[in-house]
């Protein structure tokens, strides 16, 4: 039987939250489409009080940027992203164009054509997450984005000089510092100095996914990515202290995260508390994290493997991570979840910076029906047809000129008939 020996905040609360969030946005979406350069300049000074003559960074300003940056950080930063660049790649590859003879003279295919522009974003409001420059800018390249513009809001009231280097590294061709709901309005809606793309990506807070998803359909989105999530499905052969690390590791990223630990060890559900504690006591940023796990961290006890496997395609969780004696049970069996980072050796943390898999996953449940950011994402897999003989043409004419007077629709008919009337008559002749 699963027990819920610790809970997270009701669904209730969830809801109110995202209501009073969906009015903030729309409130600053409709000024930005009326006003333009002017309401993004506004927005930006109210929330990062930083509005200078240009959002946009010269090359003169980038180089500055990378100059700042120490040679370790740019050696660390290209090879995270050599990791991510290869993998995308890698994915990249096993896209294929197809064009197949389904029948005598009847020629279908399709081609992968990536996106012509997508803005990234880049979150940098409470940590400056370099991380997502790689796995959005980076990626984009890969797929064959001609136009990736990317966007970071100011740290500390200047460009952050790693999350600049980063996207500049990344292959981006247009860097600006603007945050928040405006900068993904801005991206997406256009104004004077910034031409709109087709496409946002990148993770952010609460009021940016809102943004994304009232901006869906005027441009393309990666998905809604909320607060980070993370789950743990652990035996008797994982450690409180490992536990422990690796749920407040992601409890930290901001007081809505949720952390849960699944568990069929009754002993280790025991102690996680306890080793938690410990580990608050000194964490640094134990202020964030802490408040993430008493309102949203969970445990689960479970009496047996299957159970576990169940409540686990049940949460739907963006991140899991397997410590298990068969950790490949849950590869082999489990469906719903953004990522898998399976045994005691790896992490989510591995995952979040530099291994290569991307770190933007679905939250909320989503992983039920979609994964996460991937070169694929920033490809369009777009059909062609032809038909090669007359023969071919009236003989699909047919069967199309029936089924569309079933449904009653006599100007596809007609369609149908004039190649019925022209090429089966030839083929008659």
């Amino acid at each position: 039987m699963i027990q819920h020996l610790k809970i997270g905040r009701s669904a209730q609360e969830t809801v109110n939250q995202q209501n009073k969030v969906k009015d903030i946005v729309e409130t600053i979406l409709a000024d930005i489409t009326a006003r333009g350069d002017a309401a993004v300049r506004d927005h930006s000074q109210k929330f990062d009080q930083w509005a200078p003559e240009s959002f946009r960074l010269s090359a003169l300003q980038i180089q500055s940027c990378l100059n700042a940056v120490s040679s370790q950080t740019l050696k660390d930063i290209e090879f995270a992203q050599t990791q991510i660049r290869n993998f995308a790649l890698a994915q990249r590859a096993a896209l294929c164009d197809i064009e197949v003879e389904t029948l005598p003279g009847v020629v279908l295919g399709h081609k992968n054509l990536p996106i012509n522009s997508v803005g990234c974003y880049v979150p940098g409001g409470r940590y400056p997450m370099v991380a997502s420059a790689h796995m959005s800018v980076v990626t984009a390249k890969a797929a064959g984005v001609q136009r990736v513009i990317a966007t970071a809001p100011p740290f500390g009231g200047a460009p952050h000089p790693a999350i600049v280097a980063a996207m500049h590294l990344g292959g981006a061709d247009e860097i600006y510092v603007l945050g928040g709901v405006q900068a993904v309005a801005a991206m997406a809606i256009g104004t004077e100095y910034i031409q709109p793309v087709d496409m946002i990506v990148g993770p952010g807070n609460s009021y940016v996914a809102e943004a994304k998803r009232q901006l869906f359909g005027r441009v393309g989105i990666d998905l809604l990515a909320g607060p980070t999530e993370t789950l743990l499905i652990a035996d008797d052969s994982c450690d409180a202290e490992m536990a422990a690390v690796d749920l407040i590791g992601q409890a930290e990223h901001g007081p809505g995260s949720p952390a849960v630990l699944l568990t069929n060890s009754p002993s280790l559900a025991g102690a996680v508390p306890g080793a938690i504690e410990k580990l608050l006591s000194w964490l640094p940023t134990a202020d964030i994290a802490r408040v993430a796990w008493e309102n949203c961290g969970e445990i689960i006890l479970c009496e047996s493997i299957e159970e576990m496997l169940i409540e686990a395609d049940r949460i739907a969780s963006e991140h899991v991570q397997v410590m298990t004696r068969n950790p490949d049970y849950f590869l082999d069996n489990m469906r719903n979840y953004g990522a898998l980072f399976l045994g005691h050796r790896t992490n989510v943390s591995f995952g979040d910076k530099v291994i290569g898999t991307n770190h933007t996953l679905p939250t909320l449940r989503a992983a039920r029906y979609t994964g996460g950011l991937w070169v694929g994402k920033f490809i369009k897999t777009c059909t062609y047809q032809r038909i090669l003989t007359d023969e071919a043409s009236a003989m699909i004419g047919e069967y199309c000129s029936r089924l569309c007077e079933i449904e009653g629709f006599a100007g596809h008919k007609e369609q149908a008939d004039l190649r019925i009337r022209r090429y089966g008559q030839r083929e008659r002749q």
